[in-house]
């Protein structure tokens, strides 16, 4: 029989539908997917093995939990994701404010219906999608929000006694019964505010404005919070944390391969972007190495944390540079080029905080220094390492690596030396570019020798990485000044700064 056909209580009464929690509910429907191996959390990367066994667990336990992690690790994802383990459809009194069970009525609305109606009492069928409830915890959050309180317009109009249940307007945790509700940052939530959610917890009842009201919620509870709101910011009182059953700690990506697989994913590039513009996987690897070194620099506040978001939306400002050069030129195609990395610095700089308000660095600069060090950390994965390499510069003493073997970018560095340099526009043409670089003498042919069989665009590629990875590394000097790339020799630029240059730093 077709559940939704059911329309009264005895209709109902007859199927033979036997009512269950709405944490065994979710245990059931666990237990079928484990078994089939489904994974309930798709598209949450990086957790298969920490995170989402740990939820699972909590979940076969019937457990509350706490999700305990940085910003942008996916927190509120798993609790949204968790409605999908709800059976899609769920009988409640038609009409009733707190989803009544028809079976286990709780309100008085629904008794007084099913005492005036019996088996010819109206059901209707509510989706699982809409029994979920999320509230984010902010300090102007009241008990009357979350439980419920008196309404005296309510009263009025009805012409009541505030001693009623009828005048009682319900917050949104009575109207998430037989649901999941999520109350994110949990620590910002006022103390006297979650001392209210101690008994709803515990016993599973509300108390509003001094009623004698028993009403024993069915709700499966999912909190969220930031470790540094955790011990610093705000807390949690402890009898709070007590009952919460299960903590889950999350964490971010543990590699680049999972950090690129979550960018890809969550990106959003539209399908015209996707023809017009070429991503290589060394300009996405540069992205989400930014992240990474981010995480660890000592001007970046670690517990604040450095979220998914600022690769997701650095590789989506990578893409529209490289495309809107793409269209001051009419090129029908392009590629996203390593200068093109200097217009991800306004996605860096928004999701950072500095360890220290004010400091010097300031987050400009802190985010041009990421995206440096991120280029000086893969370009060792695509060619030797210039520190193992290079030989001091001739003093008149003997170099300290003479008898190492002559280093591989000795043609490159020569052509800098004799006093070349090249200067490389942020928005110049593709072919102009490529010219540009097939100037240095050495280039093409060590890049050529490390990867034979690149074709043109992602040799001229992997050329101009060869460039930004040697300035990284103190071998040539690099100077970005409106809207140009300069690449000189480091000693030149380091000896021949012009009066200008001295003028500006007195200034």
């Amino acid at each position: 029989m077709d559940i939704q056909k059911i329309k009264t209580l005895g209709q109902l009464q007859k199927s033979g539908y036997r009512p269950k929690s709405v944490k065994e509910e979710i245990r059931d429907n666990l237990i079928g997917c484990i078994r089939n191996k489904e994974n309930p959390f798709t598209g949450i990367l990086g957790y298969e093995d920490t995170v989402i066994p740990d939820t699972e667990r909590a979940l076969l336990s019937r457990h509350n939990i706490l999700f305990l992690g940085l910003r942008g690790q996916a927190k509120t994802r798993m609790a949204r994701q968790m409605v999908d383990l709800l059976d899609e459809y769920m009988p409640i009194i038609a009409g009733s404010e707190v989803n009544d069970d028809p079976l286990k009525p709780l309100s008085k609305f629904a008794r007084d219906q099913i005492a005036e109606h019996a088996g010819d009492t109206p059901i209707q069928w509510v989706h699982r999608s809409e029994r979920y409830g999320e509230k984010l915890a902010t300090p102007d959050v009241s008990v009357a929000d979350l439980i419920g309180d008196i309404d005296p317009i309510k009263a009025a109009n009805m012409k009541l006694s505030f001693a009623d249940e009828k005048v009682i307007h319900y917050g949104i945790i009575p109207r998430s019964n037989r649901g999941i509700f999520v109350i994110n940052e949990l620590p910002d939530l006022q103390a006297r505010i979650q001392v209210a959610l101690f008994n709803i917890l515990q016993e599973g009842d509300i108390q509003i404005r001094g009623f004698k009201l028993r009403m024993p919620l069915d709700i499966l509870f999912v909190f969220t919070a930031n470790p540094e709101d955790y011990t610093n910011r705000g807390s949690i009182v402890t009898p709070l944390k007590d009952r919460i059953e299960s903590q889950i700690l999350t964490h971010y990506p543990k590699d680049i391969e999972t950090a690129l697989a979550i960018t890809e994913q969550e990106a959003d590039i539209l399908p015209t972007q996707k023809e017009r513009v070429i991503v290589s996987d060394l300009i996405k690897r540069l992205i989400e190495q930014v992240a990474f070194e981010a995480r660890a620099n000592e001007y970046v506040d670690k517990k604040s944390g450095v979220s998914a978001r600022l690769t997701i939306a650095a590789y989506e400002n990578a893409i529209s540079g490289a495309e809107r050069r793409a269209i001051i030129h009419n090129e029908e195609q392009t590629q996203v080029w390593i200068s093109d990395l200097s217009g991800i610095i306004p996605s860096i700089t928004g999701k950072i905080e500095l360890v220290y308000e004010g400091e010097q660095e300031g987050p400009y600069q802190v985010a041009v220094n990421l995206v440096d060090k991120s280029i000086r950390t893969q370009f060792i994965q695509y060619f030797p390492n210039p520190d193992q390499v290079k030989k001091k510069r001739n003093t008149g003493k003997k170099p300290v690596e003479e008898k190492s073997a002559p280093s591989p970018y000795k043609a490159i560095t020569h052509w800098f030396n004799t006093g070349n340099h090249l200067d490389i526009l942020l928005d110049m043409k593709d072919a102009e570019k490529i010219a540009a670089l097939y100037k240095v003498d050495g280039l093409y042919g060590f890049v050529k020798k490390y990867f034979p069989h690149a074709n043109e665009k992602e040799n001229a590629l992997l050329m101009e990485f060869v460039l930004h990875g040697l300035a990284t590394y103190s071998i040539i000097s690099k100077k970005v000044v409106n809207g140009t790339i300069g690449f000189k020799d480091l000693m030149g630029s380091m000896m021949n700064l012009s009066s200008e240059d001295f003028n500006e730093e007195e200034d």
